[in-house]
């Protein structure tokens, strides 16, 4: 459903909602302000009418995979596909939910260079952007557990995920053949019909380009508790990728960042990785912070403070595991849960950052 500055669309799971931008916003504060708009404007009919309310978050803490299922209703043709395939009854499907990053590039050089810095960028993102400590009503063995699940969801088809860090790339016909290409082919010999074959959309790595509106698209990132933390991630990566370009910086060897981001998505900042700028993913948020603060815009320098405080403090999940963990001294762990859930929940209605 189309509104002036938004989009209201669903995604594969019965309980999530998408909110997304009809066209791209001259400023933080516009995009701020628009996507809060959307949420009142979804939180009123949902109160009004189901007495429900709206949760960020890369996952239900609570939710047990029989509760909820498959969207029924449009594109049924393309989650059927998927269904033929995949088993959906798993947390990677029907209990995740991130926040999506599109960056516009001019031609094919720069959309190259985009895509293989961000292949760089999005490894580390998840020690400041991780947000879904618990599932099923228990902590999960990582910091980002969203992405874990993430990373085995279509183990049948592994060439569509691939290693979630995207390989590094040199012209679009090369990613076209080696990437779209190829798994589209796993998909066809699987049964896939074309509904999902030879589709930009159907590649789940981190980093993906979406030809139709020449943009790279980042999924790395879990979804935050309120729209003023999706918006300071934004800038931080937007910033940071400028820099990153006038530093004609190199990325590192795909290896080493596909063992830096499971290490990262187990350990959050705290994991120890093998970037030259630090020991640890924090030293090497930092870095990237220092980096987005030279190179940001006046408008998105108001929001890196976030930004700055959760690599500093914690991010959401680290956040979320210690408040239930200190509140579970006083009550019994669902309990924890729900007080400390309860409190996001005003969180994205009031669009104020959880501290």
């Amino acid at each position: 459903m189309e509104q002036p500055d938004f989009t209201f669309g669903k995604e594969l799971q019965l309980h999530v909602m998408e909110v997304k931008a009809s066209e791209p916003f001259k400023s933080p504060q516009l995009f701020e302000e628009a996507m809060q708009n959307a949420v009142t404007t979804l939180l009123v009919f949902l109160e009004k009418k189901y007495r429900a309310h709206l949760l960020g978050t890369g996952m239900h803490p609570l939710l047990r995979l029989e509760e909820t299922r498959v969207w029924p209703h449009r594109h049924k043709k393309i989650y059927e596909e998927y269904g033929k395939i995949f088993n959906l009854k798993r947390h990677g499907w029907l209990n995740i939910q991130s926040f999506h990053l599109n960056l516009p590039y001019s031609n094919e050089a720069e959309g190259v260079r985009l895509h293989n810095l961000l292949a760089g960028l999005c490894v580390y993102l998840p020690a400041i952007s991780a947000s879904s400590p618990i599932y099923e009503g228990a902590f999960g063995s990582n910091v980002d557990n969203r992405l874990f699940f993430y990373k085995e969801n279509q183990r049948e088809v592994p060439s569509i995920t691939g290693d979630v860090v995207p390989e590094h790339i040199f012209s679009f016909n090369q990613y076209k053949k080696d990437v779209i290409g190829k798994y589209s082919q796993d998909l066809a010999k699987v049964g896939a019909g074309k509904t999902i074959l030879f589709k930009e959309w159907v590649n789940s790595r981190g980093v993906i380009f979406r030809f139709d509106r020449k943009a790279l698209e980042v999924r790395v990132m879990d979804e935050q508790e309120c729209i003023k933390s999706d918006v300071a991630l934004s800038c931080f990566v937007r910033a940071a990728v400028r820099g990153l370009m006038a530093e004609e910086a190199e990325p590192l060897p795909h290896n080493v960042l596909v063992n830096d981001f499971n290490k990262v998505i187990a350990k959050g900042l705290d994991a120890k990785v093998q970037h030259p700028e630090g020991k640890t993913a924090r030293h090497v948020c930092q870095y990237y912070y220092k980096l987005a603060l030279e190179n940001a815009e006046e408008d998105e320098k108001n929001y890196l403070w976030l930004v700055k405080e959760r690599i500093e403090k914690g991010n959401l999940s680290d956040l979320i595991r210690e408040r239930i963990t200190a509140k579970t001294q006083r009550t019994a762990f669902v309990e924890a849960v729900r007080s400390v859930y309860s409190t996001l929940i005003k969180c994205l209605a009031d669009n104020q950052p959880y501290q």
